[in-house]
């Protein structure tokens, strides 16, 4: 999920009754929720390695006490005032792992297991950044601000509201996170059950996923059949018809895919994809060569791409280069 969701659910839980394990619990909670995106700093290393190190060792249950511990002491040292340090370290411990369990929602994925197995694990059923969610907090962080104007406006506060306000929005919105997920998660699985139930183009489906879209209700489902894949757009509410969906066929076997698939950028970008969706492309530059695209579908489609790898394959059937970046491809 993006920071603004990891910050805000770490006063959440602060607010929802942690903070009174330790001292400076919010800014303990808020830091811990957010210290496994750490690994950031592998952007400096250009697209490729922030693809290979993001979500990497500091997103995994090895790493998770070892953060915790580490936010607690950044914290100490920062605020130079004591801090209980039995709480302080179970509150980080619970702040990072609410990070993971975020980031195991969305269609990116974590990878748990680390440095032991390299298995990407997710749920695919939340956005990296998810609006409803952004409501849900937002509404919880600054309702008590709002109630106590309105209190003071008729004359209506009290001794010790102010805390009981915040404590009850925050467990509200805590409470909204957990329902909201299992929701989506349940919708998910319907919308799995109804894609992996038809046939496409007269192929029965190899593989089936489904992504989220900003309402719960719609979702986008990609299908993998031996052709290629086929983007439906699926409405819970509504019926569903297999044959209104967008078929992307697969190219046929070609040598300049086989070069591409065996360049060390390939290898790399292709441990991380997971519908990976190849194209070729005659080019002059060197004459006679071959662009080959393969873009990875959770993220984007032939028509608007996102996350892809892109080499230039001459006629001998040599990588001459070979790039990867988030967005729509561009020459080099």
């Amino acid at each position: 999920m993006d920071n603004i969701t990891h910050t805000l659910t770490g006063i959440m839980l602060a607010r929802a009754g942690l903070d009174r394990y330790t001292p400076r619990a919010v800014w303990i909670l808020a830091l811990a929720a957010n210290a496994p995106d750490v690994d950031v700093v592998s952007a400096f290393g250009g697209s490729l390695n922030y693809l290979h190190y993001h979500r990497h060792l500091t997103h995994s249950l090895v790493a998770l006490p070892v953060l915790a511990l580490l936010c607690v002491l950044v914290v100490r040292a920062a605020s130079r005032k004591p801090v209980k340090w039995l709480g302080a370290y179970w509150i980080a411990f619970i702040g990072v792992a609410s990070h993971l369990l975020l980031d195991l929602t969305n269609v990116y994925g974590v990878r748990l297991l680390l440095p032991f197995s390299g298995r990407w694990f997710r749920l695919d059923i939340t956005s990296v950044i998810d609006f409803w969610i952004w409501g849900a907090l937002l509404v919880a962080w600054l309702g008590p601000m709002l109630s106590r104007l309105v209190n003071a406006e008729i004359g209506a506060a009290g001794p010790g509201r102010g805390g009981g306000a915040r404590r009850g929005f925050a467990i509200c919105a805590l409470v909204f996170l957990v329902f909201y997920d299992g929701g989506r998660y349940v919708a998910h699985a319907r919308v799995l059950e109804m894609l992996d139930s038809r046939i496409y183009s007269g192929a029965s489906p190899l593989r089936v996923a489904a992504f989220p879209n900003e309402n719960p209700l719609d979702w986008t489902g990609l299908v993998e059949t031996f052709d290629g894949f086929s983007y439906q757009d699926v409405e819970l509410l509504g019926e569903f018809d297999p044959t209104t969906g967008r078929m992307f066929y697969r190219p046929e076997p070609s040598p300049a895919i086989q070069a591409a698939e065996r360049d060390p950028v390939f290898q790399q970008y292709l441990r991380f994809a997971q519908f990976p969706y190849w194209q070729l492309t005659p080019t002059d530059d060197p004459e006679g060569a071959t662009r080959v695209e393969a873009m990875d579908l959770r993220f984007g489609n032939p028509q608007s791409p996102g996350f892809v790898c892109t080499a230039i394959v001459d006629a001998h059937g040599r990588v001459v280069r070979a790039w990867f970046q988030f967005g729509r491809p561009r020459g080099r």
